[in-house]
Parts: structure tokens; C-alpha cells; sequence
């Protein structure tokens, strides 16, 4: 069976979050990661279309298992478009800023994923790739007092930080250079 149909989650509750690819247990190293929870009914029908769709135990008996689908993000041949947002606007992260998403405090997120179709020595299947990506990030009471101050992260080394893209060549440098 073969999947050609992205899935379209608005308010989507993730988990498991491994957007650094840290190995473990359950994850060899390098390998992006996180899962999408499914209402019980979703779960059921996205597995008859043939996702791989796991199942939680209840905790309490009585309970329906709770499905989620395992959604792996790569750079590798189709890099996805995977975007904060926040009340300052929107921010795409890639392979070296993704991993920020491990312990952001998220409030929404809307996701497109993408099938990819596998087969292996006569065995197939069908993974889950993140396509796009929109996440709502929770902001600290502070974020906006101090929003319009520059990131010394992103200024230049020697640059005086005042300048969009400082060189050092500016007359801002001189206040550096005290020997």
C-alpha cells in the first residue's frame, strides 16, 4: 500500500520530543524525532491507511491506549520548513537551530507531514516526515521589555553591535581598542 496524502494536524499535542538527535535508549544518534498524539479514532483510521501508528497502555483500566504517530525530521533530502513563532514575528530554524525546540515551553503547533513510501527486501511501509512546521512558542513576562535590545550573540567579533552587519570598520570600534 502506498501513502501519497500529506496529514494536515492544526493544534497538534506533541511528545518525545528528540529534535537534537541525541542517542539513547530508544534513539541511535543523529536521528531527529518527536511524536504526534491522535485522538483514538484518528489512531485507528490513520493506521488502516497505513501510517505506523503506536499505541501508549492506559494507565487506568477502563482507558483507551493513546495513539501517536513517530514523525522524524531530516535535512538530508527534503529539509522541512519548521518556523516559531513568536509576538516578534516568525523565525525558521534549520539543522543547527532546531534543537531549541527540546525544551522550548510550546503553546501551539500546526504541522504538515509528508509520507515517505519504503522498501526494503520485500518489506514495506510507510514512514512520517515533518513537511512544515509552525510552533507557537509561550513568552516570559519580560520578552517584551527587553525585545528591542541587540543579541550580542549576533554581533561581530571586535564589531561594536550598533550596526546591522558590523565589519569592525566603523568609528564605534575605537571605544575597543583601550590598551
Amino acid at each position: 500500500m502506498s501513502i501519497q496524502s500529506n496529514i494536515n494536524i492544526e493544534n497538534a499535542r506533541i511528545g518525545f520530543r528528540n529534535f537534537s538527535g541525541k542517542g539513547g535508549k530508544f534513539n541511535p544518534e543523529g536521528r531527529r524525532n518527536f511524536c504526534v498524539f491522535l485522538d483514538f479514532d484518528s489512531g485507528i483510521q490513520l493506521q488502516e491507511d497505513g501510517w505506523k501508528v503506536k499505541w501508549l497502555q492506559p494507565k487506568d483500566q477502563g482507558d483507551q491506549p493513546q495513539a501517536y504517530l513517530p514523525v522524524s525530521v531530516s535535512y538530508d533530502n527534503v529539509p522541512p520548513k519548521i518556523v516559531i513563532v513568536s509576538k516578534n514575528g516568525k523565525t525558521v530554524l534549520d539543522e543547527h537551530t532546531i534543537n531549541m525546540l527540546d525544551w522550548a515551553e510550546i503553546d501551539n503547533v500546526d504541522i504538515i507531514i509528508r509520507p515517505y513510501n519504503w522498501e526494503v527486501n520485500g518489506n514495506t511501509g510507510v514512514k512520517a516526515y515533518v513537511k512544515v512546521m509552525y510552533v507557537q512558542i509561550v513568552e516570559d513576562d519580560f520578552a517584551d521589555k527587553y525585545k528591542d535590545i541587540p543579541d550580542s550573540a549576533q554581533a561581530s567579533i571586535g564589531g561594536c553591535g550598533n550596526c546591522e552587519e558590523c565589519d569592525g570598520s566603523c568609528d564605534c570600534t575605537a571605544m575597543f581598542d583601550r590598551d
